[in-house]
């Protein structure tokens, strides 16, 4: 746990590196498997990737896990989303039930979920009037992720819900790559016209505020949410624990985003699940460097994309080592 902003920087200053021991093995063993070498392309890559994050060889994906952290925001009684705050806890309580498309992807891809909500009855402060949370708040927040239980767990897809946290989205990006807020604002849950208008506002408003009040922590707490927040000190706590980690769309990506602008290493261990249809994720992943592994237009949050991904890194943890090897099958190499 982390008292102050500060102890998560020197936090994020001295994070694990991979294991390059288990990495190399799994480099070494994957030319010699029965099939043209690159022939099944990332899902070679991901089997060292694996590797290298969980720190064994052979990779794992018995256990994968998913967690989606809820909050409420300010600035949604601005009227920037298409939908009223309540409905944050409305979808928690679906979720409980079952009842949500991540619901229904978790059991497909045997993925186990877990659902934290963080004080939806206190939404954070509007953004584009004052900063969205005190550094009690934010710490706290972060604390809510990094004190996460991954014990077992194979790999951490993670997710969000709140509603207007699209609009903190795009409001962090700007502050941290700038461009317009035109560039980073789009629909989210599906606002338009006046409404859109309104939130490409809120977003500009709030990146003016507090683009250079400070570093990517300072830029997530004035403009971010609980669920942000959390997303980040969940992506670290993986990182400590050795569990690589599937970020979801936009909103995902922007808390992550907040980490690796103050340390260029702090995702490391991620990979992208996919890249949404909301425009200002695609924008954001050329700016973060990531190579999503999905591009099927889906919009939802929730890490129904991250999740969709797992069945990727379970090919991979299979083929590699469930694959002959040319000695093995009595196949004559290519080479």
């Amino acid at each position: 746990m982390i008292q102050t902003l500060d102890d998560l920087r020197v936090l994020l200053g001295t994070l694990p590196g991979p294991d390059t021991v288990c990495r190399d093995i799994a480099l070494a063993r994957e030319p010699q498997l029965t099939k043209p070498r690159g022939a099944l392309g990332r899902i070679e890559q991901l089997a060292a990737f694996l590797s290298a994050w969980q720190g064994r060889h052979p990779p794992a994906m018995q256990a994968p896990v998913a967690h989606v952290f809820a909050g409420n925001h300010g600035v949604a009684a601005l009227g920037v989303s298409a939908f009223p705050p309540e409905v944050t806890l409305q979808m928690v309580a679906n979720y409980r039930k079952g009842g949500a498309a991540i619901n229904q992807l978790c059991r497909a891809f045997g993925v186990r979920l877990g659902v934290t909500e963080i004080d939806l009855d206190h939404p954070t402060k509007p953004f584009n009037q004052e900063p969205a949370m005190d550094e009690a708040e934010v710490v706290a927040a972060l604390n809510i992720g990094l004190g996460m239980d991954l014990a077992g767990a194979d790999c951490l897809c993670l997710g969000e819900m709140g509603i207007a946290n699209t609009t903190a989205a795009a409001a962090i990006a700007l502050a941290l790559y700038g461009g317009t807020a035109e560039d980073w604002t789009g629909p989210g849950s599906g606002v338009s016209g006046s409404a859109l208008d309104t939130k490409i506002k809120v977003v500009a408003e709030g990146a003016a505020r507090h683009a250079k009040a400070g570093d990517g922590l300072e830029i997530l707490r004035r403009l971010g949410g609980r669920e942000l927040a959390a997303i980040a000190g969940g992506i670290i706590a993986a990182r400590l624990a050795r569990v690589p980690v599937v970020l979801d769309g936009f909103i995902v990506c922007s808390a992550a985003a907040c980490l690796k602008a103050v340390a260029a290493d702090a995702l490391d261990h991620c990979v992208l699940g996919h890249v949404s249809r909301e425009p200002g994720h695609r924008r954001l992943v050329k700016a973060l460097g990531l190579d999503p592994l999905l591009d099927i237009g889906m919009a939802l949050g929730e890490a129904t994309g991250a999740v969709t991904a797992v069945p990727l890194l379970k090919a991979a943890c299979q083929c590699h080592m469930g694959m002959s090897t040319f000695a093995e099958a009595g196949v004559t190499d290519h080479d």
